[in-house]
């Protein structure tokens, strides 16, 4: 018998000074049996940090096709693209392809860095492209606070990231691997 999806309810209160976004959010987050607290609660500050009216959850881990978290505008079209993990150059050009923005969020430490090394040239020319590196230290708090019904709060100031609960606070470190190109 094939396992089910865990599902987790999130009362999510987000306050982006940098970005001028306050709102409250009522999520529902399927958590794929082969998803970790950790790649689940990645998927949440993701959303935090990119909160808006039209940001949607992707499908899951297990659709190729579709990034983790995705804004599309009015007419369909793919504004922001999110994605985790160590994805392959050819997915990375094929999701800079369809969106006006990606960005990825790697999570695995030094596994990260080692990727990044060998994938950094091949993605230099990716103008829209992001790379942001969330340390493991912030991924394993981050855990700590998953459970199946979850009040988190975020706060984002002067590119300084808290996630709270009602039981804990964490201070999420962030480390930019690539800036996408402006345009000019």
């Amino acid at each position: 018998m094939a396992l089910k999806a865990m599902i987790h309810r999130v009362q999510f209160q987000i306050a982006d000074m940098d970005r001028h976004y306050y709102a409250d959010h009522t999520l529902t987050v399927a958590r794929h049996p082969s998803e970790t607290d950790e790649r689940m609660m990645v998927r949440l500050l993701a959303f935090a940090l990119h909160a808006d009216d039209s940001l949607a959850f992707g499908r899951g881990v297990s659709t190729d096709d579709e990034p983790d978290l995705w804004q599309k505008n009015l007419t369909g079209d793919i504004d922001l693209w999110i994605q985790l993990g160590q994805p392959d150059e050819k997915a990375i050009r094929r999701a800079c392809g369809r969106a006006g923005r990606v960005i990825l969020y790697t999570y695995s430490g030094h596994g990260a860095t080692i990727w990044w090394e060998q994938i950094a040239g091949k993605c230099a020319t990716l103008d829209n492209l992001a790379v942001v590196d969330i340390a493991p230290a912030s991924v394993q708090a981050l855990a700590s606070l998953a459970t199946k019904s979850m009040t988190l709060s975020c706060t984002v100031q002067d590119d300084a990231v808290w996630l709270t609960s009602p039981e804990a606070s964490v201070e999420i470190e962030l480390a930019v691997r690539k800036h996408p190109r402006t345009p000019r």
